[in-house]
C-alpha cells in the first residue's frame, strides 16, 4: 500500500483536480447560522492551478455563514522586476486589488481579504522597515502583520516550504532586529514552523512579550518520515508544547490546517473525500487540546483553503470542526469561529 506521505505524482494537486474529487462529497450544512471569520486561506494562479476570487467565492458562499475573510502570505504575485526584498509587495497589491473587488458587492455578502497578512524577510534586520512601510501603503488600510515563515525538518516535511530556513532561524539576532520592528508599528506576527521548532517559539515569544503572535496550523503537527512512528508519541510531545506555549499571554493558536498532506493522514488517497464524521474523529484529539490549553479566547478557527482542499472541500471541514465543538455553548462558538479573529486581525465587521 502507498504511504499517506507519497502522492503517486499528485504532491499538491492543481485546483481543478481537486475541486472535481472534493464536489463527490455532499454534505449538509450544519449550524448555518453560526458566524464565521475565515482567518486563513490564499489565492493564487500559478503552478498550483488556479484560486483567484471566483474560485474563492465559490467556496467561501457555499452554505456556511462566513462574513469575512483573512488572507494569509502564498507567495503569490510576487514582483518580477526591483529590489529582491520589495518584490512581496507585489503580492498585497494584488491582494487588496481582491479586495475591493469583493468591497463591490458583486461576488456575495462575505468581506473576502478583508485582513491582508504578507511577507517581509525579516532577515533583512533593521533593513526591513522599508519593506514593511511599503507593505502597509499597498495594503490600503487592509494590511494586518506579516508571515515569514521558518519551517525546517530533517525529513520530508521540508520540501512543503517555499522558502529554505535555518534550523535556528527565530534564534538568529538578525531575524530578531527585524522581527523588532514590528510591535512599533503595529503589526502582527503569523508564525508557521513545525512543531519540533516550538521551543524556539517559546524563547522568541519571551524576548517579545508585547508583539501580537498567531501560531499557525496548531502548531505544526508532522505525521509523515521521522515522524511517523508512533502518531501516539507524536501527539504527546507536541500536546506538551502547546500547552507550555499557552502560558504566553501575546500568543493565540489557529485550529485548523490539519488537512495538510504532511500531517499524515490517508484521506487524500481515498477514491472519495472523507466525511466530517471521518475528519472529526480524526482531529479530535488536536483541537481539543488547543482549545483546553489557550481557551475560548485565544483560539481562533482555520480553513487553510485552498490547501486544506487536499483533504476535504470546505464544507465538510467547516461541518466537521463544528462537530467536534457543537457542545460548547453560543459564546464560545462566537468567539471560536468569528469574535476571536476579527479581534486579533483588527476587522471593523459592523
Amino acid at each position: 500500500m502507498t504511504p499517506a506521505y507519497e502522492f503517486k505524482g499528485s504532491n499538491h494537486r492543481r485546483h481543478d483536480v481537486l475541486q472535481a474529487w472534493t464536489e463527490k462529497r455532499q454534505e449538509k450544512i450544519l449550524e448555518p447560522q453560526l458566524p464565521i471569520v475565515d482567518p486563513h486561506h490564499h489565492v493564487w494562479d500559478d503552478q498550483r492551478g488556479r484560486y483567484l476570487i471566483d474560485e474563492l467565492s465559490r467556496d467561501i458562499h457555499s452554505g456556511h455563514n462566513v462574513v469575512a475573510t483573512v488572507f494569509i502570505e502564498a507567495g503569490a504575485m510576487y514582483r518580477a522586476q526591483g529590489p529582491k526584498a520589495m518584490r512581496p509587495v507585489g503580492e498585497v497589491e494584488f491582494v487588496n486589488g481582491i479586495a475591493a473587488m469583493s468591497a463591490s458587492g458583486q461576488y456575495g455578502l462575505a468581506r473576502l481579504c478583508d485582513g491582508i497578512v504578507g511577507h517581509a524577510d525579516l532577515m533583512l534586520g533593521s533593513q526591513a522597515e522599508p519593506v514593511l512601510e511599503a507593505l502597509i501603503k499597498a495594503g490600503n488600510g487592509r494590511f494586518k502583520g506579516i508571515r515569514h515563515g521558518v519551517i525546517w525538518d530533517s525529513g520530508n516535511a521540508a520540501r512543503f516550504g517555499r522558502r529554505q530556513a535555518t534550523r535556528y532561524q527565530m534564534l538568529d539576532p538578525i531575524f530578531r532586529q527585524g522581527f523588532s520592528l514590528l510591535e512599533p508599528m503595529g503589526l502582527s506576527f503569523d508564525a508557521w514552523l513545525f512543531y519540533p521548532q516550538l521551543d524556539d517559539l517559546k524563547d522568541l515569544l519571551k524576548a517579545f512579550p508585547h508583539t501580537a503572535v498567531i501560531l499557525n496550523h496548531v502548531g505544526g503537527l508532522l505525521g509523515i518520515p521521522p515522524h511517523d512512528e508512533d502518531r501516539k508519541s507524536v501527539f504527546k510531545r507536541w500536546r506538551s508544547h502547546i500547552q507550555a506555549l499557552a502560558s504566553y499571554d501575546n500568543l493565540k493558536i489557529k485550529v485548523g490546517g490539519l488537512g495538510m498532506l504532511y500531517c499524515g493522514w490517508d484521506f487524500h488517497l481515498q477514491a472519495l473525500p472523507p466525511t466530517s464524521e471521518q475528519l472529526a474523529e480524526a482531529w479530535r484529539p488536536y483541537v481539543e487540546t488547543c482549545i483546553e490549553a489557550f481557551g475560548f479566547d485565544r483560539c481562533i478557527m482555520e480553513s487553510n483553503f485552498p490547501v486544506d482542499k487536499e483533504t476535504c472541500g470546505y464544507v465538510t471541514l467547516w461541518n466537521a470542526l463544528k462537530r467536534i465543538t457543537k457542545d460548547c455553548s453560543s459564546d464560545e462558538k462566537n468567539k471560536l469561529y468569528s469574535q476571536n479573529a476579527a479581534q486579533f486581525y483588527r476587522l471593523n465587521l459592523s
